[in-house]
């Protein structure tokens, strides 16, 4: 992507959101700020290839070069870069169907993303097949409400990462759907789900209160939203009922959104949810701007690869 574009997609749609009490009301302030960097996929469905010219929805878009040019540039502008995933990294071509999941694993290596959570699609070869090519995945798997105790997955995930950018504490915690009536019992054996509200209050706890961290970003392969009258937990839902969550990465329902959603959290701070369709078309892009008391604001756009 030309240097150029990418200025043009990355500006437009952009919204300024307070976190805190920083309000970054000029350019001169922001540039005086440090900025954080989080880009971020979720669905990709072990999409290697772009889309081919003639595909009537998704013509030319896509595929793992692309996007690794893009996050490449956005690296050398920023150092100070997280690479993240929201899970179903698996399942969707004959990539996945031969390989077993060992190719996509080793490009998002290559890509050097820093962490990624568990979707249900994940388990399509059974845990056993997840867990066999964990050896190809260079970076951490982070999962808060699966409890693989009784698993062979046990020990080989974390409930969460704190990662150190320009003296700023960033904690990750990941949180999966409930694998019941989506992933046949066979293939996920005795893991044990866990409620994504409790595990959030409990992890943001550690992160925040022990860990101190500045900002607080959690992986969720839960959902963008059911409405209202459903019992399910979706992102939106989650932000609402919890605190301390800066940014919800999304995934499972496949929402395209242009811009992050901001919502109201239980004290009546902002949370900001994001997600970026599926297939690796898109990488979301979140900037957080901190002032010297480490108070916080952030922008965020989708951008297409």
């Amino acid at each position: 992507m030309k240097r150029r574009n990418f200025i043009q997609q990355a500006t437009a749609g952009t919204a300024l959101v307070s976190l805190g009490t920083f309000g970054l009301q000029s350019f001169s302030t922001i540039n005086q700020a440090k900025k954080i960097t989080i880009l971020h996929t979720n669905d990709v469905h072990s999409h290697i290839d772009a889309f081919p010219d003639d595909d009537p929805r998704n013509a030319n878009k896509g595929g793992v070069a692309r996007r690794a040019t893009l996050i490449e540039s956005i690296r050398k502008e920023n150092p100070n870069t997280l690479l993240l995933d929201a899970g179903d990294i698996f399942q969707g071509t004959p990539y996945f169907n031969y390989y077993g999941g060992e190719l996509e694993f080793k490009l998002m290596s290559k890509l050097k993303y820093d962490a990624a959570t568990i979707g249900n699609h994940d388990y399509d070869n059974g845990i056993e097949g997840l867990y066999a090519q964990l050896p190809h995945a260079e970076f951490d798997f982070i999962s808060s409400n699966y409890d693989f105790s009784n698993t062979i997955m046990d020990t080989h995930t974390k409930p969460y990462r704190v990662f150190k950018k320009d003296g700023i504490s960033i904690g990750v915690f990941g949180l999966g759907v409930e694998l019941n009536g989506l992933v046949t019992p066979a293939n996920f054996k005795e893991t044990k789900y866990l409620d994504p509200i409790e595990m959030s209050q409990e992890m943001t706890r550690i992160l925040k209160e022990e860990k101190g961290c500045d900002l607080i970003i959690c992986l969720s392969h839960l959902g963008y939203d059911y409405g209202e009258n459903s019992s399910k937990i979706s992102d939106l839902k989650l932000a609402k009922a919890t605190k301390d969550i800066d940014l919800i990465i999304g995934g499972h329902t496949h929402t395209f959104l242009s811009k992050p959603t901001v919502v109201e959290n239980i004290e009546g701070k902002n949370t900001l949810v994001n997600q970026v369709g599926c297939y690796g078309i898109n990488v979301g892009r979140i900037d957080f701007y901190f002032d010297t008391d480490k108070n916080k604001s952030a922008n965020g756009v989708s951008i297409s690869v």
